[in-house]
């Protein structure tokens, strides 16, 4: 019976060593508040005794991140306006994961993901389109909020772009270890001499429809 205990000493302290982060990983945490922390944990962290959240946990953080911003207040806020003034279509809002100067990683599911996330929401009153963005990062309190506004008449066009983007993987040490060339999808405001660009999760029927109606209302408001 001692042996037996013995035994499953040995394997507790041996899991608890195993699945403990390591030096490398722990330096990274430096700064860190506990979310973050799980952050980055889910995205550098490796092994089968690593103790990472799931693919859907991650998900769920973000999407309670992105609800608590009430980004449409926040736009309507900034640009001074109520719902009542941009009625001319409903408030658009585009939304994605950014992958330039973030953590990348493809869940299980074989999804990509990042630790920096963008929530884009575009306005539009009886003259004039008001975009407001708001891009955030997971793994510390970095944000940039960008406003602006545009007469319709200077908007050339709306639309869609794809791109392959390089994503840097790490092995079990935080080193990079490859490069991996992953599609993102991108909403477009092309305007003289500049481009207004907006992540997006998905390009399905629904987006298409949304970005439609802003076409048209483009097309009626120009002629």
């Amino acid at each position: 019976m001692g042996g037996i205990i013995a035994l499953l000493v040995l394997g507790a302290i041996g899991y608890l060593y195993l699945s403990s982060d390591p030096k490398w990983l722990k330096e990274t945490y430096k700064g860190k508040n506990d979310e973050q922390k799980k952050v980055i944990r889910y995205f550098l962290r490796q092994g089968l005794l690593a103790r990472i959240m799931k693919d859907e946990e991650y998900d769920e953080m973000v999407a309670k991140k992105v609800a608590a911003l009430n980004v449409q207040q926040k736009a309507l806020d900034k640009h001074g306006l109520d719902l009542s003034q941009v009625s001319e279509v409903p408030p658009v809002i585009f939304e994605g994961y950014v992958y330039d100067k973030s953590w990348s990683k493809k869940g299980k599911d074989q999804l990509w993901r990042s630790s920096r996330y963008q929530v884009s929401c575009i306005l539009f009153s009886d003259t004039q389109v008001y975009f407001y963005q708001y891009t955030f990062n997971l793994d510390d309190v970095s944000k940039k909020e960008s406003t602006d506004e545009y007469f319709y008449k200077d908007i050339v066009n709306f639309s869609t772009t794809s791109e392959t983007e390089e994503v840097p993987i790490y092995d079990n040490k935080g080193n990079k270890e490859k490069v991996e060339n992953i599609n993102t999808t991108r909403f477009q405001m092309v305007v003289p001499g500049d481009k207004v660009s907006c992540a997006l999760d998905r390009n399905d029927e629904e987006i298409e429809r949304t970005i439609k109606a802003m076409k048209n209302k483009l097309r009626e408001k120009k002629s």
